[in-house]
């Protein structure tokens, strides 16, 4: 049966705050959404940590799939409506590719695990390979559904997510400098974090998208809705996705989460019947598929909360600053004041924290437009306008504000450490000079030398 032959009778609707309607007219797509990997993304929050800074960022990676999906359809409609193929290898659409981008579309993000990204880094997994795994696995719902399409489909949905489709388009699509997926989490986020930034012209954008032989590009007449977009993607980064109290929550939770393991891996040496069963394969280092599924945000939440009772002091401060959102403070520092870092780790060691646990460097940078460069590990296709005479000309080399901040990264370096540190009266007078040494490092939230300092930075 192909998919065509799966089409609803009757369209179902799903109202979106961003999309107004997502429309989903096919039986695949329907059993997809149902499927139980699909409906455990309800129970992850697209944006983490940024929850405790931005109390309206609750939303999940459930609405942000379906949205990915909504704005996939319709570039796939209006591809077939004023871009079909007329003969092979025309660079035009052929609408035999919907199936294959609409799942693509829906299904990207199936692999992401609780607080996503945090998790990625402490166990090493990556949402991206798991995602693939969902997809091919002949254990899953999903595969079993997207087999009815063909025994390849799976394949091929998973090659357009790991870029390998033999299709550019499809493949720019879902992952591109202008892409479904960016498109949707750039307006969502903005919406549900309560903030402007990522707002931009979406329909223009659709409008004068156009597909061609090396994939997607847009009429040169649509250039400053391609510039919005990407002054809009390069503000949310530096205004929500970099803020310093959910990296400083992320921070949190790293060390938590490696407190635990540590605790795991010493039983002898601190909790013999530390037990938290769904996270042991990954401090073992030996999970399965199912163990993966099994997690969402709620489940470590739950331990968090066991953890607030246990015996080990780190372990349950950690758990009760993440949980009663006690964020860490930070400080900007750069080339010239980073070798004072190992000086204020001493500092915050002899007040009686634990280093390892209560400091952190994190650094955040992002380019805001990649010129494409072969010789990249990971070379970005660039942006392509069609001029009047149909010749392909690169974004930057036809605006100036894209020219301005391309190939530059924006972003910061901080210092993160306990608020503690800056109470101007503790309760140990014993430690009050190690205070007052630790603060005369801090000058208008950035790491300084107080000898070269004195009249502030």
């Amino acid at each position: 049966m192909s998919f065509q032959d799966e089409q609803l009778a009757k369209e179902k609707v799903f109202r979106d705050p961003i999309h107004g309607q997502i429309i989903v007219d096919n039986q695949i797509l329907l059993d997809l959404i149902n499927t139980p990997e699909f409906q455990r993304l309800r129970r992850i929050k697209q944006l983490g940590t940024s929850s405790l800074t931005f109390h309206g960022a609750e939303h999940s990676r459930f609405g942000h799939c379906l949205g990915v999906y909504e704005i996939t359809r319709r570039m796939c409609n209006r591809f077939q409506r004023n871009y079909p193929t007329r003969e092979p290898n025309d660079g035009l659409w052929d609408d035999r590719e919907r199936p294959v981008a609409l799942c693509a579309a829906l299904l990207h993000d199936l692999g992401h695990g609780p607080y996503s990204h945090t998790f990625e880094h402490i166990f090493h997994t990556n949402h991206e390979a798991i995602t693939r795994e969902i997809i091919t696995s002949p254990s899953t719902n999903v595969n079993r559904i997207l087999r009815r399409v063909s025994p390849t489909f799976p394949e091929d949905v998973a090659s357009v997510i790991d870029h390998t489709y033999h299709n550019p388009q499809v493949v720019q699509m879902i992952s591109s400098q202008v892409d479904a997926d960016r498109m949707d989490y750039l307006q969502r986020d903005s919406y549900y974090t309560g903030t402007n930034y990522g707002k931009f012209d979406l329909d223009r954008v659709l409008l004068m998208m156009r597909p061609i032989k090396s994939g997607i590009a847009f009429d040169i007449s649509g250039m400053h809705a391609v510039e919005d977009y990407i002054i809009s993607r390069l503000q949310m980064y530096l205004q929500i996705y970099f803020h310093p109290v959910s990296r400083s929550m992320e921070v949190i939770l790293d060390h938590l989460l490696k407190r635990a393991n540590y605790i795991y891996q010493h039983p002898s040496e601190f909790e013999p019947e530390f037990t938290p069963y769904m996270l042991m394969p990954f401090f073992n280092n030996h999970f399965t598929l199912d163990d993966y599924l099994a997690l969402d945000d709620g489940v470590l939440t739950t331990y968090f909360n066991h953890w607030t009772q246990s015996r080990d002091d780190i372990l349950n401060d950690l758990a009760r600053r993440f949980l009663n959102r006690r964020p860490l403070k930070s400080a900007l520092y750069d080339k010239k004041s980073k070798p004072l870092l190992p000086k204020l780790r001493k500092l915050i060691q002899t007040a009686g924290f634990n280093s390892d646990y209560y400091t952190a460097v994190n650094d955040s940078f992002k380019l805001p437009y990649d010129t494409y460069n072969p010789q990249d590990s990971n070379p970005q296709t660039q942006i392509e306008l069609i001029q009047p005479n149909g010749k392909l000309i690169e974004l930057s080399q036809v605006s100036t504000l894209v020219a301005s901040v391309s190939g530059k990264e924006a972003g910061d370096q901080r210092f993160f450490f306990p608020k503690e540190m800056l109470n101007e009266h503790q309760d140990i007078e014993i430690f009050e000079p190690i205070y007052e040494e630790f603060q005369s490092y801090i000058q208008n939230n950035h790491v300084v030398n107080p000898k070269e300092n004195n009249n502030g930075n």
